[in-house]
């Protein structure tokens, strides 16, 4: 009876350590081609008509967030890009391979989107920074470094706390 015990929780050990293994080698994949070290140039025109340049040295670290009206994940996840630039946190988004111009500034429209967005509608900007899924997220530091990347889900504390962490 104690070894059916030991084996059942041998055999559950070892699922547990495929999952992490698979879900470890995905991230890395969807990563494999990120910028990593000094932040690309950045400058565009937001939607609404604003000049935008990623600053060498920010002030304070910076929020890059690159997602897509196509994507169910990223529409997910924009009540906490909101929530952060709302609070005032720097923060600039990249619309990737979303349409026309007009075709987004529709849909920020329709989803009561009111953080920056710049239109990358050929994927020249996310082709710069090495992003081929999104959500992707890439915080900046003041010393115009890359802190963290990350893709897919993020939380909003999660991003909160990598912000936080950047910027000490």
């Amino acid at each position: 009876m104690a070894n059916q015990s030991k084996n059942k929780w041998r055999g559950i050990a070892i699922e547990v350590l495929l999952f992490i293994v698979v879900v470890a080698g995905i991230r890395l994949w969807q990563q494999r081609d990120m910028v990593s070290g000094a932040a690309p140039a950045l400058q565009g025109v937001t939607l609404s008509g604003q000049p935008f340049t990623l600053p060498a040295h920010p002030d304070h670290p910076v929020l890059v967030h690159f997602w897509a009206t196509w994507c169910p994940v990223c529409r997910a996840e924009q009540g906490s890009i909101a929530d952060l630039a709302h609070d005032n946190h720097d923060v600039i988004s990249i619309a990737m391979q979303s349409g026309t111009p007009q075709q987004v500034a529709q849909y920020i429209k329709e989803n009561g989107i009111t953080f920056p967005v710049i239109n990358d509608p050929d994927s020249r900007v996310s082709t710069t920074w090495g992003v081929h899924a999104v959500p992707a997220s890439f915080i900046i530091a003041p010393d115009g470094k890359i802190s963290f990347v990350e893709v897919g889900y993020t939380t909003e504390i999660g991003i909160r706390l990598r912000l936080w962490w950047a910027g000490i």
